[in-house]
């Protein structure tokens, strides 16, 4: 066989198999659904998963709530007849090669995790992510809440964010009751909010230090604006939002 020849059969599918694209910043919700549409078996069953199932086998998965975070955004060929267990194996092996290396040695890597979920739904260029990393990391070390609209978009949604018809947060979600409410609630989310790709798990773990307090990102074009005070925050929150 030619080189071409060899490429051909080892990256396609088999007989049964389906291409299933997994973007970054899905859900498991959003995957499951993804799943669904693909026609395989295991549609909407990834969500019900006990992380705990897995521990044996993946040790960062113990004491975790959920696979939220863990199942690595990239394009797999799945079969259709797959179980729900296979397929997350599938997606957690990927999780391990390619996430889980940058987090060793990390303290409180969970919670870069859930910051890396943040960042992916809420910024678009890395060395913006980078800054938004800061500034959420200062809050937390200043005992401000986090405010992170994005964590208001899952919980409105209920985790299934792909053609959610409330996902843009109006002033009134603010008031939402919710453990994902960080307007309301101190800290860090229970779980990530996504399941975040590489690049925005780099800019987690390799925080920018600034001056600045807060951000937004521009309605429309997602231009993200960094502000210093609250005053400058709300005049640039009045002009581009």
């Amino acid at each position: 066989m030619s080189v071409p020849q060899m490429v051909g059969v080892l990256t396609a599918g088999g007989k049964n198999d389906v291409l299933v694209t997994v973007p970054e910043g899905s859900t498991v919700k959003d995957i499951d659904a993804l799943l669904t549409g693909a026609g395989v078996r295991a549609g909407g069953l990834l969500a019900a998963l006990p992380p705990s199932s897995f521990s044996l086998e993946y040790p960062f998965l113990a004491n975790v709530r959920s696979l939220e975070g863990f199942l690595f955004p990239d394009s797999y060929y799945i079969s259709l007849d797959a179980s729900a267990e296979d397929v997350a194996r599938q997606m957690l092996d990927n999780f391990m090669r390619k996430a889980w290396p940058s987090f060793s040695g990390v303290n409180e890597w969970y919670e870069r995790l859930t910051l890396a979920s943040f960042l992916e739904r809420e910024v678009e260029t890395f060395a913006d992510r980078q800054v938004v990393a800061g500034i959420l990391l200062k809050r937390l070390r200043l005992g401000m809440p986090l405010q992170v609209d994005a964590t208001l978009s899952y919980a409105k949604c209920g985790g299934l964010l792909r053609g959610c018809e409330t996902i843009r947060v109006e002033r009134a979600d603010v008031s939402v009751d919710s453990p994902y409410n960080t307007y309301q609630r101190l800290g860090w989310t229970p779980t990530p909010i996504a399941n975040p790709g590489a690049v925005a798990i780099r800019a987690a773990l390799s925080p920018a230090v600034s001056p600045y307090l807060y951000y937004l990102s521009a309605r429309g074009s997602g231009t993200t604006y960094f502000s210093r005070t609250l005053e400058e925050h709300n005049a640039k929150r009045a002009r581009y939002l």
